[in-house]
């Protein structure tokens, strides 16, 4: 990838850049699906930590979990989750704002002290277009997008998955390929210096 293209990948909307990763491992939890999906999902979450040389756990020392996963069929349904309203703050205008927007999709990260992602928080409205996402392709779609904070519009042109020709979704080489840069221990955890785009470029040009 060239270093104008991860630049793109991780520079938001307003023209500012922001990088962050995990600063410590995953602990996933879902909700509203079945057991059997409960799986495909965690797995997800697990093969792209590999990837990248981090981990999984199942409980996270401080927040108990720290990535949670809520499934809904309406919006509205989240402003009846238990104490959602105390992990999320302004919970009732933001079901407002995704209602209006008719949006499927939404994801929240919260930092520690040094900027790394100390938590996420994923919404996912199963409407028609993601009722007809396979189980596997969105679990690992959510755990690709949930590894790093990436632009608000990172992926609006592109999925970070391909297809392949016996038909199986995987993860483009390329994102990969930077997802294992991005973790590299010497990389910082945050920064907001355009110039580590140039710095991941030249790890993920190493690793072709």
């Amino acid at each position: 990838m060239e270093p104008d293209e991860i630049e793109a990948l991780f520079t938001r909307s307003d023209g500012s850049y922001a990088f962050a990763r995990w600063g410590r491992a995953l602990a996933p939890v879902v909700f509203g699906v079945e057991e059997t999906t409960l799986a495909t999902i965690k797995g997800a979450f697990e093969a792209v930590c590999h990837l990248a040389g981090h981990e999984t756990t199942e409980l996270d020392p401080e927040l108990g979990a720290n990535t949670m996963m809520f499934f809904c069929r309406d919006w509205s349904e989240l402003v009846g989750v238990p104490n959602l309203d105390r992990l999320v703050p302004d919970l009732g205008p933001l079901v407002a704002k995704l209602d209006a927007a008719e949006a499927n999709q939404y994801r929240i990260f919260r930092f520690d002290e040094a900027g790394a992602i100390r938590a996420c928080f994923i919404f996912l409205r199963m409407d028609d277009q993601l009722s007809a996402v396979p189980a596997d392709t969105l679990a690992l779609s959510q755990a690709v997008q949930s590894m790093l904070l990436w632009s608000d519009t990172a992926f609006a042109d592109r999925s970070p998955l391909g297809q392949l020709e016996d038909g199986r979704v995987v993860l483009r080489p390329e994102i990969g390929a930077l997802i294992r840069a991005a973790y590299d221990p010497v990389m910082p955890a945050a920064t907001g210096d355009a110039s580590h785009a140039l710095r991941l470029a030249a790890r993920v040009g190493g690793m072709s």
